[in-house]
């Protein structure tokens, strides 16, 4: 039986710390817990540490880049089924194809309206099965 007393994760990874707190805020606020990352490398190791309900994901990040970090993710088994979004200034249909070939659930550009991601977020997790997570 899930534990309804815990928080859904969402780990949040940007190098732009503006844009990191604006989410943050607004996801905490829709009442989820939240870890950030500024670059690939530390959100791959705290995918495996924390395992997050979901990841939003910018691709032109440091170290690894968003399109690196979500396959990698989606080959290993102990974080492939955590769901990511792409939050991104990347709008042309090559980088969103390109997104969700690497396999990511949801694309979205920026700017954008941290309601709207809030509303995705939500729709993402409730499709996943009893823990938010995606079977």
């Amino acid at each position: 039986m899930p534990d309804m007393t815990r928080k859904q994760k969402i780990l949040i990874v940007d190098d732009e710390i503006e844009l990191t707190g604006l989410v943050s805020f607004h996801m905490r606020m829709a009442g989820f817990e939240v870890l950030t990352a500024a670059h690939g490398e530390r959100a791959l190791e705290l995918s495996r540490q924390e395992k997050p309900d979901l990841i939003i994901l910018d691709i032109m990040i440091p170290k690894l880049d968003g399109w690196q970090v979500c396959e990698r993710l989606k080959r290993d088994a102990g974080t492939k089924d955590i769901a990511v979004i792409m939050l991104t200034a990347r709008a042309g249909i090559e980088d969103t194809l390109k997104g969700f070939e690497a396999g990511a659930d949801d694309y979205v550009t920026k700017p954008f309206s941290p309601r709207e991601l809030v509303a995705r977020v939500k729709r993402i997790l409730a499709a996943g099965g009893e823990d938010g997570r995606r079977v």
